[in-house]
């Protein structure tokens, strides 16, 4: 997401060079620290990939990434080329919350915790939750 969004938005504000680039540093490293805790520490036993548990993290995953990609794609075509000003966005799961893209980002980290059952991935889900949460509550004021 942190490639592909900024590459798909038609206009509107730059990004500043300096945060695309901590934004990517943070994904490299978080990706780096979550492979690593899955292929060296975490142990799994036979039939994991059937466990309850599994699946429905599994699930949980991929029904926020849905969201998130769905909800992009309604924020990057709330304004016709040449307009400007504030927009509410309207369908997908912003008819339920006013923060979507970050409501399905929250359930894809939390479902890929549940899956992995690991501390790490806890731990980057619950930053998840606290950072984007606050993000959600500015965007709805």
């Amino acid at each position: 997401r942190a490639l592909i969004f900024p590459l798909l938005i038609r206009e509107g504000k730059p990004t500043p060079f300096f945060t695309f680039v901590l934004a990517l540093l943070f994904c490299v490293f978080n990706g780096y620290l979550q492979g690593r805790s899955l292929s060296n520490y975490a142990i799994y036993p036979p039939g994991w990939l059937k466990d309850p548990c599994f699946i429905t993290g599994f699930i949980g995953w991929l029904i926020g990434m849905a969201i998130n990609i769905h909800s992009d794609h309604i924020l990057r075509n709330l304004r016709k080329p040449g307009e400007t000003g504030y927009k509410i966005p309207r369908g997908g799961m912003f008819e339920y919350v006013s923060g979507a893209n970050f409501f399905g980002e929250i359930l894809e980290w939390f479902g890929f915790a549940l899956a992995c059952c690991t501390l790490e991935s806890l731990a980057f889900a619950l930053c998840t939750l606290f950072i984007l949460s606050s993000r959600a509550k500015q965007h709805h004021q």
